[in-house]
């Protein structure tokens, strides 16, 4: 599995490191570009969201179309060309311009169903967590690089670094990445978006994604302009910014990995989104009440942790709740929704600061944050336990698996290039020997 999972991995870390290098700093550096407000500022650190989220649909059936690695290249250019326009930027609406830029290479689905191309069905799971824990990686290094090369290079360079990872990923695509085998899902009836939407399990990871993605643009709006500001009070240079977001890397980095086992091995997810959620809260209503600025970093050392805990999960959450046949339209669905959030979370942050105070702010986002810790709690279930069976295709009769159905055969699909049938079923419920006797030849 690791040299299938990890290249493809590696090309996400890439993309996700570029990305997010200029987070902890870039909203209180672009407001000294020409036109900057605290509104366009806003929109220029959730900018590439926005792009991510319209083209995520697109990117995703071009790939289905025209083979996943050339629609991957076609995004890392994309994201390329976007990184050096972003680094010469001289006013706000070139470097908006250019983040938007970064943002339509909408390979963030690409990826993902390229792992379930390549991976087989068993381990898939572990697969997704692997790729959330090097996403959550490249949120943690980022957090530690981003204020030390700005302060000492200049954020035009970081997006010079950015140029040059996506450069250093097409490198990876086409020397590393295996080419996914042949998969034919067979299913009684055509998914449909509303055949998501009506899974509880598979909205609530939607809203999950969402929500997580749209409070990290928010925090990374927030906690720069808070903290270098002298209205608000601490007054920090722009150089000390690393010494609210070392510690919270670091605590972040050790909570990430206990949680990912946790909620894999013990199949207690809900509960590790659960605690996540309680950490945003407190989080924010730190950030936004606190006078101390030690007390504040722990406001960012809680944000952190909840993030670094979720992140592992989501994507392996909605591989497992998501059938065969919705997989890559739920992931697809999930990151445009997640993307429009991130957008959202960095826009209305600017602007609320433009209008209002941060008490105020934090209020409104602690009261969206309770809402939708009720939700979770009251809707999510933790996913079933399925086993997997493999049989050649010369021991199965067609005409029988093709109507197969049972309650506790979840889905089943064909392996063309191995020429196995793959049936997915609880084996608390039931045996292989029965699964056997109802498709046999």
């Amino acid at each position: 599995m690791m040299k299938k999972v990890l290249p493809l991995s590696s090309i996400l870390f890439l993309r996700f490191l570029g990305l997010f290098l200029v987070l902890p700093v870039l909203s209180v550096y672009a407001l000294d570009l020409e036109g900057a407000t605290p509104f366009l500022v806003g929109v220029v650190v959730g900018g590439y969201a926005l792009t991510q989220a319209v083209f995520q649909v697109p990117f995703g059936s071009m790939s289905d179309k025209f083979g996943r690695k050339p629609t991957i290249l076609i995004g890392l250019l994309l994201f390329f060309v976007g990184s050096l326009i972003s680094a010469y930027s001289t006013d706000i609406y070139m470097l908006m311009f250019g983040r938007f830029l970064q943002g339509a290479g909408a390979i963030g689905s690409v990826i993902p169903a390229m792992i379930a191309d390549v991976v087989e069905e068993e381990v898939r799971g572990k697969a997704m967590a692997m790729m959330g824990g090097f996403i959550a990686i490249s949120f943690a290094v980022s957090m530690t690089l981003g204020p030390v090369l700005a302060s000492s290079f200049g954020i035009d360079t970081i997006f010079l670094i950015t140029a040059g990872l996506a450069l250093l990923s097409i490198v990876i695509l086409f020397t590393k990445v295996p080419t996914p085998p042949k998969i034919k899902h067979i299913y009684h009836g055509k998914v449909t978006t509303m055949d998501i939407l009506k899974d509880n399990n598979l909205l609530n990871m939607i809203v999950i994604n969402a929500m997580q993605k749209g409070l990290m643009t928010m925090a990374f709006v927030l906690i720069p302009i808070l903290l270098t500001k002298p209205e608000y009070g601490f007054n920090w240079e722009k150089s000390d910014l690393w010494m609210a977001y070392v510690p919270a890397m670091v605590a972040g980095f050790l909570a990430m990995a206990p949680a990912a086992i946790l909620g894999e091995k013990k199949n207690i997810p809900k509960q590790i989104f659960l605690l996540s959620i309680v950490l945003f809260l407190a989080a924010f209503l730190i950030m936004g009440y606190t006078t101390s600025s030690t007390v504040f970093v722990v406001g960012v050392v809680f944000f952190f942790i909840g993030f670094n805990m979720m992140e592992p999960l989501v994507q392996s959450m909605i591989s497992k709740f998501a059938r065969v046949h919705q997989k890559g339209a739920a992931l697809g669905m999930s990151n445009s929704a997640a993307y429009f959030f991130t957008f959202l979370g960095g826009t209305f942050a600017g602007l609320f600061l433009d209008i209002s105070d941060r008490e105020t702010l934090v209020t409104i986002i602690a009261v969206v944050i309770v809402l939708w810790l009720i939700w979770t709690a009251m809707k999510l279930q933790n996913p079933i336990k399925h086993s997997h069976l493999y049989i050649k295709n010369s021991e199965v009769d067609m005409d029988k698996l093709t109507a197969l159905e049972h309650e506790h055969i979840a889905e089943w699909f064909i392996n063309e290039t191995e020429n196995v049938v793959v049936i997915k079923y609880v084996s608390a419920s039931m045996s292989e020997d029965e699964i056997k006797a109802k498709i046999a030849q």
